[in-house]
């Protein structure tokens, strides 16, 4: 089951990609998959969803979606650096206009006091520029950080394509 978000977000996110004829792609960690599940709620998505990738190991970031190795090493699988390597490595690798990528500490292990349980990093890449928003959810158990990051990350694409000039 996919976690909700608003309830029309995902509509609106596949009517705006599909009405340009674009099409976005997902590369997701902490989420296993949910935010590609959350659009492909969306009765016709697949006008405007690619598809997804699910890089849970940090072996799989840089193997699908070419997340170079010394990122992950020198700011760890949770940082900024990384998110925006996942959306810009989505986006290439797909061939897509648009990649959401999210990354984060679900818990309820792996916080530190530096990366607490809630800590995630949500980027949109587009061919204009990748943005990335940090979050400090705070421990909601590991299923409501899940939902606050599919949330979290909708509204981003959200913001992107509604602030972007259609291409």
């Amino acid at each position: 089951m996919a976690a909700k978000a608003k309830p029309d977000i995902g509509k609106q996110i596949i009517d705006i990609l599909t009405e340009r004829q674009q099409t976005i792609a997902t590369a997701e960690s902490c989420t296993g998959g949910l935010v590609a599940a959350a659009l492909t709620d969306i009765p016709g998505a697949s006008a405007a969803l690619y598809g997804g990738y699910v890089t849970y190991a940090n072996a799989a970031k840089s193997r699908m979606i070419h997340v170079q190795s010394r990122l992950i090493r020198d700011y760890g699988a949770v940082s900024n650096q990384v998110a925006r390597a996942m959306a810009d490595g989505a986006r290439n690798t797909a061939n897509v206009d648009f990649a959401v990528a999210v990354t984060g500490i679900a818990g309820p292990d792996g916080g530190s006091e530096k990366k607490p349980v809630g800590l995630v990093y949500v980027a949109v890449s587009s061919e204009l520029a990748t943005v990335v928003i940090e979050h400090r959810f705070g421990d909601l158990g590991r299923e409501g950080v899940r939902k606050a990051t599919v949330s979290a990350a909708l509204d981003l694409v959200l913001q992107v394509l509604t602030s972007d000039p259609p291409q």
